[in-house]
């Protein structure tokens, strides 16, 4: 199959490009005692590309002599105090009172529902129905 020594080619040639970039061998594939080298296809030419560098020029300065941009000044965040203990406390005693709440009115408004709907349920099965009765 063709797709198969186009992958093979490819990883061959990827793996070549790693270790040109790190200057190591690969120790995790060993190489192929084979005999047969790694068909690259045609149709991938290996390209080189240059970095250029953009620069704003200085008004009255050669592209040269442009000052180079001054670093920022790092500023350290600000660290929030430490809490005093009976704080902490107090904060989730009231966390914990907020989320009782919000609990009890989700019941209340699931009691409520459901009471509702059980109503009209009943109230739909005393009603006479307004349906004329099939013909059998």
């Amino acid at each position: 199959m063709k797709w198969i020594r186009e992958r093979d080619a490819l990883i061959a040639q990827t793996l070549a490009f790693v270790q040109s970039v790190t200057g190591r061998k690969d120790d995790f594939h060993p190489p192929d005692t084979s005999g047969a080298a790694p068909v690259l296809p045609a149709a991938m030419p290996i390209l080189t590309a240059e970095i250029v560098s953009v620069r704003t020029a200085t008004v009255g300065l050669e592209p040269a002599q442009a000052a180079p941009p001054e670093p920022l000044p790092v500023r350290p965040l600000p660290v929030p105090p430490p809490r005093a203990s009976g704080d902490f406390r107090t904060e989730m005693q009231a966390r914990i009172a907020n989320f009782r709440k919000h609990q009890e009115r989700f019941e209340r408004e699931r009691e409520e529902y459901c009471a509702a709907t059980l109503t009209r349920l009943r109230a739909a099965i005393r009603a006479p129905s307004t349906r004329p009765p099939a013909d059998e």
